[in-house]
């Protein structure tokens, strides 16, 4: 069955969570949001691309800053208001310079840093 981008479903601002996985480690990279053309973008380019909505724009992962992200899987959930893009990621993930976003654990109820930013 061929895929159609418009089967998802997306928030009332048109968008759609997109977790970000690392292929090999199957660490979780980051979080961020995809709209119909950046889902499209993404499956025909292999380049992972979201949509910022502070800049209301594409936004090419690692465009700017070399930290690419390419396309290894793209999945959605049983929902289908949720995807899953596992990548092959160059550099850190996080625009702290940390390999992933979600480097801070809440443990007995104190915040703990898990990773230092990548030199």
């Amino acid at each position: 069955m061929e895929f159609d981008p418009t089967t998802l479903k997306y928030n009332e601002a048109g968008l759609i969570p997109a977790i970000a996985q690392d292929a090999e480690t199957g660490d979780v990279l980051m979080m961020a949001w995809m709209n119909q053309d950046a889902v499209r973008q993404t499956l025909e380019t292999g380049r992972v691309t979201y949509w910022s909505r502070s800049r209301q724009a594409f936004w090419i992962k690692g465009e700017s800053s070399g930290n690419v992200q390419e396309l290894v899987d793209f999945r959605l959930d049983c929902d289908r208001d949720c995807v899953l893009v596992t990548v092959n990621q160059t550099g850190p993930a996080c625009h702290t310079n940390r390999r992933s976003c979600f480097y801070t654990a809440v443990r007995e109820g104190s915040e703990t840093e898990l990773m230092a930013p990548m030199v």
